[in-house]
């Protein structure tokens, strides 16, 4: 594993937090993945989505390093991970962040998922009680379980049927995507925006060679995603303590999908946020994630 440092916003609320994370090239399950890690302790697997990289987490991984060691993966086709042609699923993401964790020596870990890390985060829980101890998901449907009609009443976003069609979304982005990329980011910051310092790699990311392709690939996968979340969800319960956070637009959907199929579920709405939640309210997303990832410590 090769490795190389790159600051983190600095949080003069707590100036002991790290300065910087440690990015390492990893090969997991066949693929090679850019991964950020920071911090000691028991792990904390963070898993982005769309349009994110792991500077998604960036204003949450410095505290979080205070206590944990945090790992924070491009998913497969992300960021400057490889770009297979396939694997896309939720179940394939979820094998490679159990063989993330078992290349980085992690025993056992917290898993917190976003958007399209919400599904993989998820199943791996499902699947992996012993690997995972604790689970947060965020601002994203499970599959077709039934609780997010209220959400999906005007049908689902449009960019989930643009983003699907093979081919079709990179052809008519390719030069555009700077301005893709933020009209996203504001969007989910309820036009608040992205610091610069965090918005620039992330834009940057997608305008390399074959991005949109591969980011595009959990969109044309979500037939066979939700496939394996019915299964799962056949075959065994959510035996983890589990919590769901919501904002807009996703709200309380998730928590009502999770709900029949958890043991130990709790959900928060956070009012007045965006949906990329860990740069949008940090400062309400960490108050809610100290004291459940610790619980059990």
């Amino acid at each position: 594993m090769t490795a190389r440092t790159v600051p983190l916003p600095a949080d003069p609320s707590h100036p002991e937090s790290p300065s910087e994370v440690e990015l390492r090239r990893v090969t997991a399950n066949g693929v090679e993945f850019n991964v950020a890690t920071a911090g000691h302790g028991p792990a904390v697997l963070l898993l982005h989505g769309f349009p994110h990289t792991w500077r998604v987490w960036s204003h949450v991984i410095g505290e979080l390093a205070t206590r944990y060691r945090v790992i924070a993966p491009d998913l497969r086709g992300f960021g400057d991970s490889a770009r297979p042609a396939d694997g896309y699923d939720a179940g394939t993401l979820a094998d490679d962040a159990e063989c993330l964790l078992e290349v980085l020596g992690a025993p056992s870990a917290a898993v917190v998922g976003i958007d399209v890390g919400t599904p993989p985060a998820f199943l791996l829980a499902i699947r992996r009680p012993d690997l995972v101890r604790r689970l947060v998901i965020m601002e994203s449907l499970l599959g077709r379980l039934p609780g997010a009609e209220g959400f999906l009443a005007d049908g689902p976003p449009w960019w989930f049927g643009f983003h699907g069609e093979p081919g079709l979304a990179e052809s008519v982005l390719e030069g555009h995507e700077e301005r893709y990329v933020e009209w996203f980011l504001d969007r989910g910051t309820l036009g608040r925006g992205v610091p610069r310092d965090v918005r620039a790699p992330i834009v940057q990311a997608y305008a390399a060679s074959d991005a949109l392709r591969s980011a595009f690939g959990p969109y044309r996968a979500l037939p066979e995603s939700a496939r394996h979340i019915r299964s799962a969800v056949d075959s065994a319960r959510l035996a983890v303590p589990s919590m769901t956070i919501g904002a807009h637009p996703v709200g309380r959907a998730l928590e009502h999908q999770l709900r029949p199929y958890a043991d130990n579920l709790e959900g928060h709405v956070i009012e007045g946020c965006g949906h990329i939640i860990p740069l949008d309210r940090p400062d309400a997303l960490l108050p809610l994630l100290r004291p459940f990832l610790a619980a059990d410590l």
